[in-house]
């Protein structure tokens, strides 16, 4: 039931008539249950898998996400790469709802989440100065241009804890530090993902400007609904033509960030400790 592919988002991602041979799998994880089953179908030639990231209906608000679960679950699958798609509020008077932003840097406002499958007496410091797979990310980004999506490459992401969104003083401050989307979820996927040694990259879906912009008043909950729906309709178009691109992993350290990560002395690693993460560190630690 392996996967080359994973793909993050919202359940109108996989309302696609392309995708053939769909089946459900519920795993669980040593870090919990996952937000809902992976969906594993073939989608141009590949095995993908999909997974709601708030969960069925979305039930789940972002501090509530097992994200250690989510990510080590498309460990388990096989997945090497993850596409991941998100609604962001927009930080600048360029990037236009419905716009496609795919940032290359992050700044992370989260305070309450874990973001790190070490602990437990196993310490491992994980590179993470550039946050995204850079050949995943120009791919994908070339995709949604090759599909007629209104496309910005490269920005910088700030993660936010919510499920509040900002003041207009928080806002403000983004923008002076340069920032160019704001949202609630992706810095924790994109962390375990590098420690899973899985490529990972953003589709940044903008729905509205953020609090900063004058018009910001006389948007509308049936706005950005209906932007969300156009968003995710673009999304599907931009995942079936990267899916179909995707060369497999070329030029890229993703599959090795372990390698001079891990710190702590072998010997004093407990077995149930490389027991529970054999998926990530069984080629470094058997």
């Amino acid at each position: 039931m392996n996967a080359a592919i994973g793909i993050i988002g919202g359940s109108g991602l996989y309302d696609m008539a392309e995708l053939t041979g769909r089946e459900q799998h519920i795993l669980t994880t040593p870090f919990g249950d996952p937000s809902g089953p992976y969906t594993l179908a073939m989608l141009r030639g590949k095995r993908v898998a999909f997974l709601a990231r708030h969960g069925e209906g979305h039930r789940l608000m972002p501090s509530e996400l097992n994200f250690r679960a989510n990510i080590f679950g498309f460990k388990l699958l096989g997945v090497e790469a993850i596409i991941s798609a998100s609604a962001v509020g927009s930080l600048r008077e360029e990037l236009r709802p419905l716009d496609i932003a795919f940032p290359d840097q992050f700044i992370d406002r989260t305070f309450s989440r874990t973001a790190t499958f070490f602990g437990n007496g196993l310490v491992a410091h994980v590179g993470f100065a550039h946050p995204f797979c850079e050949p995943l990310r120009l791919m994908t980004a070339a995709s949604a241009e090759k599909v007629g999506a209104r496309v910005h490459r490269g920005g910088t992401y700030v993660c936010m804890e919510g499920p509040q969104f900002s003041t207009l003083a928080e806002s403000n401050l983004y923008r002076a530090w340069g920032a160019h989307v704001i949202g609630m979820t992706n810095l924790q996927e994109a962390k375990l993902a590098r420690e899973a040694e899985i490529c990972y990259t953003t589709m940044a879906l903008v729905t509205d400007y953020d609090c900063w912009h004058p018009d910001h008043e006389a948007v509308t909950v049936e706005m950005i609904i209906q932007n969300l729906t156009q968003n995710a309709k673009t999304a599907q178009q931009v995942v079936a033509a990267a899916v179909e691109a995707y060369p497999g992993r070329q030029g890229c350290q993703c599959g090795s960030a372990l390698a001079s990560a891990i710190i702590t002395r072998r010997d004093a690693i407990s077995d149930a400790v490389k027991q529970d993460l054999a998926p990530i560190i069984g080629k470094y630690i058997p």
